[in-house]
C-alpha cells in the first residue's frame, strides 16, 4: 500500500510526507503551551487577571476539541489536502492575531480559533496515515505520529523560555506563525490527495456526522477512546502541576525544572520507540495494557508515598517518569486500535480520538490547583483519578483479550492454537 503515495504524487514518498505530518502533529500542541512560561507577562501587557489568561489556554483546547470532532468526518466527505491547506493557513493567520491582539478579549478568541485551525493538522493527519497504510506499517507511523504529538506540549514551554530569552511574549506567536506558513508550504509540495473522489462519503456533512455517531455506538471503541483520553488528562495535569510541585514545593530553578521535563519527555519518546519497534510482532492489545499497568504502578505508588509522608524530590520524579512512559505506550496503542477499529471512516474515527483526548485534557488541566494551591499530593490524586478511570475503561469496555483492532496477521495467529498431537 506504500506505494500508492508515489503513485499520488511523484514529488512526495513516505519519509517526507511523515516529517510533515509529524510537523502538523507538533504545532497545535506546540501552540498549546508554548506561551505557558510568559503568562505573567501577559497578564501585565493586558492588565488582566491571571485567571483570565489561562483561559486562552482552555480556549485553545476547546477549539483543538471541536475542531477535531467537525473536520474529521468533513475531511471523509471532501479530501484530505484542501482541509490540510485551509487549516495550515487559518494557523498562520491566526497566529498572528494573538501575536498582534490589542486586548485580552481578542487575544482569547484568536486563540479559540487557533485552537480549530490548528486541528486540522491533527485529525487529518491521522486520518492520512489510515488512507495510504494498514497493518504493522500502520501502527509504526502512527506511533511516531503519536510520540511527537504527546512530546510537542512537554518541550513546547522549554522552546518558549528560549523565545522569550531573546523577545516579548508576542515573539512566541510570530514563531507559530512562521511555522505554520513553513508547513502550509510543505503540505502543497510533499503531501497528496489521500481520499480518492470514489471513496469520499457523498450526501454533504450530514452522512459524515451520522458515521461517526455510528462509530459512538461500538463499545469497543468508546472504551478505547476513554483509555486513551484518560491517559491524556493524567498526563495534562502533570504538566500543568508539576511547574509548581518542583518550583514551589522542591525549590527547583526554573531551568532545574525544564531538565525534569526534558527527561520525562525523553521517558515518553522512548516508549514510544519502542512500541514501534515491537507493533506487528507483539499485539496491540497487549502493548496498550502494559502501557496501562505501568501508568496505574506509578501513580499509585506516588500517592502511597506521599501519604505516608515520603515527599521528596527523587520519588516523585521517578513515579512521574513513570506516568510519563506508561502514556509513550498507551497513546500510540490506542491510536492505532481506534483507527483500525473505526477504519470504514477514518476521518470520523480519528475526529473522536481527538475530540476526546482534547475534552478531557482541557477538563484536567485546572484540577491540580481548583482548591487553591498545587501540591504534589494533589497533583497526584488528579493523576492516579484520570488513570483508574483509564484502566477501567479498558477492562469493561474495550476489553483487551477480545482482540479488537488488531492486524489481521496477528489476529490469525492468536486465533491459532495448535490443538494436541496424537
Amino acid at each position: 500500500m506504500n506505494a500508492s503515495i508515489e503513485a499520488t504524487s511523484p514529488r512526495a514518498g513516505a519519509g517526507r510526507l511523515i516529517i510533515v505530518l509529524g510537523g502538523l502533529s507538533a504545532v497545535s500542541p506546540f501552540a498549546t503551551d508554548m506561551y505557558a512560561p510568559a503568562f505573567p507577562q501577559i497578564v501585565t501587557s493586558f492588565a488582566t487577571s491571571g485567571a483570565a489568561v489561562q483561559l486562552s489556554l482552555t480556549a485553545c483546547l476547546v477549539g483543538l476539541a471541536v475542531g477535531q470532532v467537525v473536520l474529521g468526518p468533513v475531511s471523509d466527505a471532501t479530501g484530505r489536502r484542501r482541509l490540510l491547506l485551509a487549516g495550515s493557513g487559518l494557523f498562520t493567520a491566526l497566529s498572528l492575531v494573538c501575536a498582534f491582539a490589542p486586548t485580552i478579549v481578542v487575544f482569547d478568541v484568536a486563540r479559540l480559533l487557533q485552537g480549530v485551525a490548528g486541528s486540522a493538522g491533527l485529525v487529518i493527519g491521522r486520518a492520512v496515515i489510515s488512507d495510504l497504510f494498514t497493518g504493522p506499517g500502520a501502527a509504526r507511523k502512527l506511533s511516531t505520529l503519536s510520540v511527537i504529538a504527546m512530546t510537542a506540549p512537554v518541550l513546547a514551554p522549554l522552546a518558549g523560555g528560549l523565545v522569550l530569552g531573546v523577545g516579548s511574549w508576542r515573539l512566541v506567536f510570530v514563531t507559530l506563525a512562521a511555522t505554520g506558513l513553513v508547513l502550509m508550504t510543505a503540505v502543497w509540495a510533499w503531501v497528496p490527495e489521500s481520499l480518492p473522489t470514489e471513496r469520499r462519503r457523498t450526501g454533504g456533512l450530514r452522512p459524515a456526522l451520522t458515521a461517526m455517531g455510528g462509530l459512538l455506538r461500538r463499545r469497543e471503541l468508546v472504551g478505547h477512546l476513554l483509555v486513551m483520553g484518560c491517559g491524556l488528562a493524567a498526563l495534562f495535569a502533570y504538566i500543568t502541576g508539576s511547574p509548581f510541585v518542583f518550583q514551589r514545593v522542591y525549590g527547583l530553578s526554573p531551568t532545574g525544572y525544564s531538565l525534569v521535563f526534558a527527561t520525562n519527555a525523553v521517558g515518553t519518546t522512548v516508549a514510544g520507540a519502542v512500541f514501534g519497534r515491537l507493533a506487528g510482532r507483539v499485539r496491540l492489545n497487549s502493548l496498550l495494557v502494559i502501557g496501562v499497568v505501568v501508568t496505574v504502578a506509578a501513580s499509585i505508588t506516588l500517592v502511597a508515598l506521599l501519604a505516608v509522608g515520603i515527599s521528596t524530590f527523587p520519588v516523585t520524579w521517578a513515579c512521574l517518569f513513570g506516568l510519563a512512559s506508561g502514556f509513550g505506550v498507551v497513546l500510540p496503542a490506542s491510536t492505532t486500535i481506534i483507527l483500525a477499529v473505526g477504519g470504514d471512516a477514518p476521518g470520523a474515527a480519528s475526529g473522536l480520538l481527538g475530540g476526546a483526548q482534547f475534552v478531557l485534557a482541557a477538563a484536567a488541566a485546572p484540577l491540580p490547583g481548583v482548591l487553591g494551591s498545587t501540591t504534589a499530593m494533589s497533583m497526584a490524586v488528579v493523576v492516579l483519578g484520570f488513570v483508574l478511570v483509564s484502566a477501567s475503561a479498558l477492562i469493561t469496555l474495550a476489553r483487551p483479550w477480545q482482540g479488537h483492532g488488531e492486524p489481521p496477521e496477528l489476529s490469525t495467529l492468536d486465533q491459532a492454537s495448535p490443538g494436541p498431537s496424537r
